[in-house]
């Protein structure tokens, strides 16, 4: 898994081996924290550092379960 940002199109872009899939909204960023070393827990803390008040707690874990279930994060 590749995180790309398109400066032509202004897209962020997830780079899998057989595909490329576009991302929306927060999603780059969210990946963006998912380093290896940052559990669930510690990319929500983050996340709700920097946007008080956004529902992070409640939308982040599913997303990140999505995507593992996807098989594009481990």
């Amino acid at each position: 898994m590749t995180l790309r940002h398109d400066r032509v199109r202004g897209l962020d872009l997830l780079v899998l081996p057989e595909r490329v899939v576009v991302l929306r909204g927060a999603a780059a960023s969210i990946l963006a924290l998912c380093d290896g070393e940052r559990d669930v827990r510690a990319i929500v803390a983050e996340l709700e550092r920097r946007h008080p008040g956004a529902p992070v707690a409640d939308e982040v874990p599913v997303f990140l379960d999505r995507l593992r279930h996807e098989g594009w994060l481990r």
